[in-house]
């Protein structure tokens, strides 16, 4: 094993990002907002290392409105705008370091950049994107360099990982053995969103809102398509509307023979956790949906970041475990959530990589103090599109061993299928076990419920393929200053 001081030491000499415009071929809601289109993000950094040696890494994220920052006084092309803004403020201070290791740039810019984030009226959940892609270019970089595997790299702590230089509550902890003994998954289990309008039956439909693609429309339709046994529901805030969505997913949901499970999420759209307890006793009380309730795993933040961290939710939490993710701002949230009763966070490499690996190690040595299996992470999607960004977000899924992820950009958006065609049979040549090209587009390749990742342990950060650079945009510069 790699030592933290033998890990390599490299500047970034050059960042530059791109966009790109996609539409979705179902709306999606969530939350606040129904979504049915966007633009992606695609970053690409020049990193030297100290012997001179240098080399390119990329990475790709959507820009999401009204998650990061749900403010209905700002737009959502403001919200845009903002995570740009993180995009620009992480570009000056990596590029401004000298040498470090690939950690050490995050651990340099990670309070500068929340703090002059806050300046500008970003929450550090927005201001957290800029340096989570950037740190992924880094070592998608390092690794292209060195001809070596995510997974190789994390495991050999080649990027230099010291939690002590950014949080204070490891210490004792073995971190280069636990990074050690992480055994990457060869396949995940698909948990399938289903959001707040999405049809559940064919009767949900009209034929003129049929997209009629051949791709699965209806949550019937895709438990038979995929074999999925893992889903995500969608619940709003209103009791008796909640019940009565939650009783239509059941009537499908039950149909299936083998035992299905299912994460209940509430995106921020309660006030306080004794309404989202009065919805859980609402669902033990109905006969309908004592399946289903059985199924259900851990609920996903349900209350107003504004409160999530200022209530005790041990009371739900006696019900099923209790998760953060839009509370998840900095790395202190999840020891400040433990002490409410969280049992959980969410894994989203629009977070952080590095935080999700700290956040991993936090479980394992929380259950060790208290001998317990108690604390745990989920992997959640923030319509990770196929490439570049599904695919970093799942080998890091995989790395930390979480049997099963979120998945949604595989069926609100179609494939690839807004990518030139030779950059999509670029990464269908390059990831095999992860494809499959029907009807001229490629698209994620989901079997009996799961996806193969074989194919993403190559060198750098599980991407063997090229973006086709010439048909994006410069990401224009932000107005958000």
């Amino acid at each position: 094993m790699a030592s933290m001081s033998s890990a390599p030491r490299l500047r970034v000499k050059e960042v530059e990002f791109f966009e790109w415009p996609y539409t979705l071929r179902l709306p999606f809601r969530f939350g606040v907002i129904t979504v049915t289109h966007g633009r992606q993000v695609v970053a690409r950094a020049r990193i030297e290392l100290e012997d001179g040696r240098s080399g390119w890494g990329v990475a790709a994220e959507a820009l999401g409105a009204k998650w990061f920052d749900k403010d209905p006084a700002i737009s959502d092309d403001d919200n845009l705008d903002q995570l740009r803004l993180a995009l620009e403020m992480a570009r000056d201070f990596y590029l401004a370091q000298g040498l470090d290791t690939a950690f050490g740039h995050f651990a340099g810019a990670y309070r500068p950049q929340i703090d002059q984030g806050a300046q500008h009226r970003l929450n550090p959940l927005v201001a957290s994107y800029g340096p989570a892609m950037i740190d992924r270019c880094v070592i998608d970089g390092l690794g292209r360099i060195l001809g070596r595997s995510f997974n190789d790299m994390i495991r050999a702590n080649v990027p230099g990982i010291e939690p002590g230089r950014v949080v204070d509550d490891l210490g004792g902890f073995d971190f280069p053995g636990f990074l050690a003994d992480l055994k990457p998954l060869p396949k995940l289990h698909v948990r399938h969103t289903v959001g707040m309008v999405d049809p559940i039956v064919a009767a949900d439909q009209t034929p003129a809102q049929r997209v009629n693609d051949g791709l699965p429309e209806t949550l019937q339709e895709i438990v038979a398509y995929y074999g999925q046994t893992y889903f995500k529901l969608k619940v709003g805030g209103d009791l008796d509307k909640d019940v009565a969505r939650l009783t239509a997913i059941a009537s499908v949901l039950d149909l299936i023979k083998s035992p299905y499970h299912a994460s209940l999420d509430g995106n921020e759209q309660y006030g306080d956790a004794a309404s989202v307890l009065a919805l859980w006793n609402a669902i033990d009380a109905s006969p309908k949906l004592q399946r289903l309730k059985d199924s259900i795993l851990f609920i996903e933040q349900p209350i107003k970041r504004q409160m999530a961290l200022a209530q005790d939710v041990s009371a739900l939490a006696a019900k099923r475990p209790v998760i953060l993710d839009e509370s998840d701002g900095d790395l202190g949230a999840f020891p400040t959530g433990r002490k409410l009763g969280y049992a959980g966070i969410s894994s989203k490499n629009c977070k952080g990589f590095y935080k999700s690996i700290i956040n991993r190690a936090r479980c394992q040595w929380w259950n060790q103090q208290e001998n317990t299996d108690r604390y745990f992470m989920s992997a959640e999607d923030l319509t990770t599109l196929a490439g570049i960004s599904v695919q970093q977000d799942m080998a890091l899924v995989a790395l930390l061993g979480l049997t099963h992820v979120e998945r949604n950009g595989h069926h609100f958006i179609n494939g690839m299928s807004g990518r030139p065609i030779e950059e999509q049979r670029a990464f269908l040549k390059a990831h095999p076990s992860l494809y499959y090209e029907a009807n001229g587009t490629v698209r994620m390749k989901i079997e009996h419920g799961m996806v193969d990742l074989s194919s993403l342990d190559c060198p750098g950060f599980a991407v063997a393929a090229e973006p086709d650079w010439a048909s994006m945009e410069r990401m224009p510069a932000s107005k958000w200053r």
